[in-house]
């Protein structure tokens, strides 16, 4: 009895651990475990959505924004797209950058 209880625990620590790595590993944003930025001035709509909580649909908006407004200058300006609000904003901002110069 007492070694069933044992094998028990072992298997619930086992199963606690992998769940937790599986966690860690996919929080993180292709970019983020590359170490590069996403330049949101050049991104394609693949790119923008490996930013944690942009989907297919902000993707395009910011693509769509870009095309109208011209380049982001500075990557607080992101938050005038529709759906990326502060919050969003703070998740991402170590994530993105505009490049070198905008213009």
């Amino acid at each position: 009895m007492r070694d069933l209880k044992v094998k028990g625990l072992v298997f619930s620590v086992m199963i606690g651990f992998l769940l937790s790595c599986f966690l860690a590993f996919s929080a993180q944003p292709a970019s983020k475990a590359s170490g590069n930025k996403i330049n949101i001035n050049t991104a394609s709509a693949k790119e923008l959505q490996e930013l944690p909580r942009i989907g297919p649909n902000v993707a395009q908006r910011i693509i769509d924004f870009r095309k109208e407004h011209g380049k982001f200058k500075r990557i607080e300006e992101i938050m005038k797209v529709k759906g990326i609000g502060e919050r969003t904003f703070e998740r991402i901002k170590n994530l993105i950058t505009v490049g070198a110069k905008a213009e």
